[in-house]
């Protein structure tokens, strides 16, 4: 039966292979596996050629069926450009230890140190009149406060080598 259905499968499979956006050779294996698998179960289809015909078109409905629920990649998952949920989880805790200490330093700092990383960008001019001094003290006062802030944290956030 094989060797009387080789060539009418291999016509019938390439000739829907190309719609269903497969390959020929796939259509052919799918259906090989049908007719061993309905062997398995039952007796041999009483005509071989419309049961063979029948199956490839199942296999190119099973074939676009599939294609509809697959999904193509964004991304390359070797991509290591981006961070991966490693990356994400320690820069997370970074920014915890980082904020934490922040809400430790002594006096104004905390408060300086929020408005020059402020996710609106402020202007020392606008960071000054908010915190209540002068233009002209915002750069000593963000140096003493980004001290204290290297000795606060010591060797938590030391710096790493940079890749190249």
């Amino acid at each position: 039966m094989v060797a009387e259905l080789r060539p009418l499968l291999a016509a019938e499979a390439a000739a829907e292979a190309a719609a269903a956006g497969g390959e020929a050779r796939d259509l052919e294996q799918g259906v090989w596996l049908r007719l061993l698998e309905r062997l398995e179960r039952s007796d041999p289809p009483r005509d071989p050629a419309h049961w063979l015909r029948q199956a490839v078109r199942a296999e190119v409905r099973a074939l676009r069926r599939a294609a509809r629920r697959e999904h193509a990649l964004c991304r390359d998952p070797a991509d290591e450009t981006r961070p991966g949920p490693e990356q994400l989880a320690l820069a997370s805790a970074r920014r915890r230890t980082l904020q934490d200490a922040v809400r430790r330093l002594p006096g104004r700092c905390p408060r300086l140190l929020a408005a020059l990383f402020s996710p609106h960008d402020l202007t020392y001019r606008e960071i000054a009149r908010e915190l209540g001094m002068s233009q002209g003290s915002l750069g000593p006062e963000r140096s003493r406060c980004l001290g204290c802030l290297r000795r606060l944290l010591g060797p938590e956030v030391a710096p790493r080598p940079r890749r190249g």
